[in-house]
Order: C-alpha cells, then sequence, then structure tokens
C-alpha cells in the first residue's frame, strides 16, 4: 500500500471488509466527485490491488478467497436469483448435495417448501436453514470444522460423501474460467466439491457472474462437469461455447424480466 494516498489506503480498508465498492457511495463517503473515486479506482487496479467491476470495484483475487461476510455481501441481490431459479430445478421427493459457498445457501433457503428432500450438506449453514423444515431430512458430513466460513472439509468428509449416490448436487464456485474451470482457493473444499459430483447423477453449478472476473489456484473441475450452470449474467462468449458444445444446459437467472431463460446448451 506503500505510495497510495490515504483515501486509496480507506477504500482498500472498505474493499476487504465488503468485498468490493461503489462509485457512487465512495463519492458520498468521501465527499468527493465521481471522476475522482474513478481516478483511484483506476490506480488501484493498475497496482492489481482491486479488479474494475461494473459501477465500483472489487478486491482482486490471488491465492486467498474473502472473508465469509464480504462474499455473503457480493452480488448478494444475484445471489437470492438465481437460488430462488435453482430451486425450481430440484423437484420434490428426491436426495441432494449442498456444498459449501454462499450462492448454496441461496439455494438452500429457497428450498425451504420443498416436501420429501434428504439433503445431504458440508456446510453448516445450509443444514441451520434446512434444519427446521418437518420435510426435509438432513445429514452433515463429518470431518473438520472450518470456523471461517462453517465449511466442512477434509479426508473425513470426502469419505463421508463416498458412501451415497444422489439425485442431485449443487456446487458453487469461487471463479469459471474463460477456458471453463471452475475454481477455488482451498484444496480441501475442493476435493470435497470433486466427490459430490462424483456421487451425483446430475450436477449443478450455482454462480454469479462476478465469477467470470474472479481467479483462484484450485481447479473444481472443468464445466464439462457438470449438467446445468445457473448464473445471472450470459457469460463470456467462451463459456458460452463450452457449454454448447459439450450439452450442458445454461440457464440465465433474471427476476427483473419476470421470468427465468433457459439456453439448452444441446441444442
Amino acid at each position: 500500500m506503500e505510495g497510495n494516498s490515504p483515501r486509496q489506503q480507506l477504500i482498500m480498508t472498505l474493499a476487504r471488509q465488503l468485498g468490493s465498492v461503489t462509485v457512487d457511495d465512495l463519492a458520498l463517503r468521501f465527499d468527493v466527485t465521481p471522476q475522482t473515486i474513478r481516478k483511484d479506482l483506476n490506480e488501484l487496479c493498475d497496482a492489481h490491488l482491486l479488479a474494475r467491476t461494473h459501477g465500483g470495484a472489487m478486491l482482486s483475487s490471488g491465492v486467498e478467497n474473502l472473508a465469509y461476510e464480504a462474499r455473503r455481501l457480493m452480488a448478494a441481490t444475484e445471489k437470492v436469483v438465481i437460488g430462488r431459479h435453482a430451486a425450481k430445478l430440484i423437484p420434490n421427493n428426491c436426495s441432494l448435495f449442498i456444498n459449501i459457498g454462499t450462492t448454496t445457501e441461496e439455494v438452500a433457503r429457497s428450498l425451504v417448501h420443498h416436501e420429501g428432500l434428504l439433503v445431504i450438506t458440508n456446510n453448516i449453514h445450509v443444514a441451520t436453514i434446512l434444519m427446521p423444515r418437518p420435510k426435509i431430512e438432513v445429514i452433515v458430513a463429518g470431518g473438520m470444522l472450518r470456523k471461517t466460513d462453517g465449511g466442512i472439509v477434509g479426508e473425513a468428509a470426502v469419505d463421508f460423501i463416498a458412501q451415497f449416490k444422489v439425485d442431485h448436487a449443487v456446487i458453487g464456485a469461487s471463479a469459471v474460467d474463460e477456458d471453463g474451470a471452475m475454481l477455488d482457493f482451498d484444496y480441501r473444499e475442493v476435493r470435497v466439491a470433486k466427490a459430490i459430483m462424483r456421487n451425483a447423477r446430475n450436477a449443478m453449478l450455482v454462480a454469479d457472474a462476478m465469477k467470470f472476473t474472479r481467479t483462484a489456484p484450485v481447479r473444481i473441475g472443468h464445466l464439462t462437469d457438470v449438467d446445468v450452470f445457473v448464473t445471472d449474467r450470459a457469460p463470456p462468449e467462451p463459456v458460452v461455447a463450452y457449454c454448447r458444445d459439450n450439452g450442458v444446459r445454461l440457464e440465465i437467472a433474471d427476476e427483473l424480466a419476470g421470468n427465468d431463460n433457459a439456453m439448452d446448451a444441446a441444442e
């Protein structure tokens, strides 16, 4: 941070707390013009400390994920829309895995009125959301509880998941690369996610459009490993092409339009 102005240092502090910042909010907070804030953000992005987003910037990805609360706040509205859409694709009276992630938690919130579900999860928050529902059975994976976000990871969790063969899996990712790679930060979490995909008849990736602009060092798998990809905006063209060419059903959740749009990649 040496060489950055005091205002830019405060902007970085806010970005670390919230995950992302907007030009309008920062201009109001610091009582300066939007043009001044855009200059600050451009300089921070040039230094690879932030990455530009529509109307602002987000903490630049590296080898460490954002804090749980920051991830929960980022693209919060979009995650709710994705969660509602994904839940519509899951029928009553089925079994499913739900793994770690703030987007998968929104799927769980939209499943609370389903009936006859058996949910196996390594996400304490998902278990808490679904536990009170009388017509949903919840099984929690054993293993090491990651205090930062309530995820259960490690070899014990992998072995536990391997005992099941379920109808559906709902997985998240920290980043989706243009080459179709699904990426994350913790190799222990990735091992559990891979086990989940291996032991589900149908796998669904849920990820907001910000994940197209991020990077992470550990490979979960490839888009071709899933059957359905639910997001809130059309991905970059190479990602769309991977889905189209490999029979991955691309679903664009669009609540503002009053409906949800499906792009059948197999067509």
